[in-house]
């Protein structure tokens, strides 16, 4: 029996997930946040729990490629920081997932996105007039950026707990928090990588990764690896402004999706 017949996928449903597995590949080395419409078409043809079982090991193969290609770029305070609000944020997530229906997960992180999206953008053109920024974020180390950090960390380890939509919440935090491209995609590779690998006892448990989920992935993973290699390629051609939009853009849509589905 095949991966196919054991989900109950026609092809047309298959080539839509491997498009997605594709677009897991590129948000990872280009523009994160965009696989927000990768767990929307896994939500779709799956059934919605299930699908974060299914997703969360392409994402990890993402992670992986995403540390081979800016490994270098990491900037560890900032992940020391968010680690431990990002612990309690996926205990609450896991505790969230006993108890609500796919309806309440959906809306409850959706207007997170949103008004995430929105204070980020609020924010940057509060600062529009400030220039200078380098890889070195300047807010992590005040009493302000602490607090952001932890309350952040709490969001972004209840959002990729309960859907995998942990990405743009810790977007927003890294634009805000004064990263360049290079440096955000470093920290968050790292970030997700460890993050996502956390995650794996916590979706064992509550069912939702098993032998079926994992035969599926394996037949998914491969279409990962050609998504990395373009965000690779087109992380060089996008300018530091543009890459903020996309990043910005891919989080309300993401949102937006998770609202109206």
């Amino acid at each position: 029996m095949n991966t196919m017949t054991l989900w109950h996928i026609s092809g047309w449903e298959f080539a839509a997930l491997a498009a997605a597995a594709l677009l897991v590949g590129f948000s990872k080395t280009a523009v994160s946040g965009a696989n927000t419409v990768s767990l929307a078409i896994f939500a779709a043809v799956l059934p919605a729990r299930a699908s974060t079982g299914v997703l969360l090991p392409i994402l990890i193969v993402g992670d992986v490629l995403a540390v081979l290609t800016y490994r270098r770029h990491a900037h560890w305070p900032t992940l020391w920081r968010l680690f431990p609000a990002v612990a309690a944020g996926v205990v609450i997530g896991t505790l969230f997932l006993v108890w609500a229906d796919d309806a309440v997960v959906r809306t409850s992180i959706g207007a997170i996105l949103l008004f995430m999206a929105g204070v980020t953008l609020w924010r940057r053109r509060k600062a529009e007039a400030e220039a200078g920024a380098g890889d070195e974020p300047d807010s992590v180390a005040t009493r302000s950026g602490r607090a952001k950090a932890r309350s952040y960390g709490v969001l972004g380890g209840f959002t990729t707990m309960v859907a995998n939509a942990g990405g743009p919440v810790m977007s927003m935090y890294l634009l805000s928090a004064g990263f360049r491209k290079l440096g955000f995609l470093g920290t968050s590779a790292f970030f997700f990588l460890i993050v996502n690998v956390t995650k794996v006892p916590f979706s064992v448990g509550l069912g939702l990764i098993d032998g079926h989920s994992l035969l599926l992935d394996a037949a998914l993973a491969v279409f990962v690896v050609p998504g990395a290699f373009i965000g690779k390629w087109a992380v060089n051609r996008i300018n530091q402004r543009l890459f903020e939009q996309l990043v910005i853009a891919a989080t309300i849509i993401g949102g937006l999706q998770l609202l109206l589905r």
